[in-house]
């Protein structure tokens, strides 16, 4: 007699690929259903879930002590340099002023021009503005294979493309972060006028 297959493994699988979204609607939908199951199961294997159903997304994080121990990692971890990881507090940030304006969607498309406009402000400019855009357009390459963007419908001209950034960079970016990351650039800001 063959093994029973737990209903909540492909949802199990999926998550240890990477974050499931609302928007995968049969995941999504297993997942809300079977998550007190999953819940326990995933604890055995040293694995929390981090669901959050009022934006919409889930993830599965280590346990600390599991961290620790120099044992095998279930989950792929991305180490960013700096120039990412102000990409993702900037992103971050458009999210902020989104959800506290007067949105009449749920979710955040911003046009690669429009992201590319906010990053300037921050980016080094005693480079070239040729090379610092170029910069900026790889930072958006690597922050959508790191699965902070994506991609909605193709433009033939690269500035016009628009990107849905996904909520769960609210997770990697909380908000105790997002104002240290403003009072430095604050502060770096202030430097730079003083000299």
């Amino acid at each position: 007699m063959p093994e029973k297959i737990l209903p909540y493994t492909s949802v199990f699988i999926k998550l240890l690929k990477g974050p499931v979204e609302y928007l995968e609607k049969s995941t999504w939908e297993k997942l809300t259903q079977c998550k007190t199951e999953l819940i326990p199961f995933l604890q055995q294997l040293g694995l929390i879930l981090v669901l959050d159903e009022q934006d919409g997304y889930a993830y599965i994080k280590q346990t600390a002590n599991e961290d620790e121990s120099g044992g095998v990692s279930w989950i792929q971890r991305r180490a960013h340099t700096y120039e990412e990881s102000v990409m993702l507090v900037l992103l971050r940030d458009m999210m902020a002023e989104f959800e506290v304006g007067e949105a009449t969607t749920r979710e955040l498309i911003k046009k690669r021009r429009e992201i590319k406009e906010y990053a300037e402000l921050f980016f080094k400019e005693n480079a070239s503005r040729v090379k610092m855009l170029k910069e900026i357009d790889r930072l958006i390459e690597k922050t959508e294979e790191s699965g902070f963007l994506e991609r909605s419908e193709n433009h033939d001209i690269a500035d016009e493309q628009k990107f849905r950034i996904k909520k769960v960079i609210k997770a990697k970016v909380d908000g105790e972060v997002l104002e240290q990351f403003k009072q430095q650039l604050k502060d770096h800001a202030a430097k730079r006028i003083q000299h």
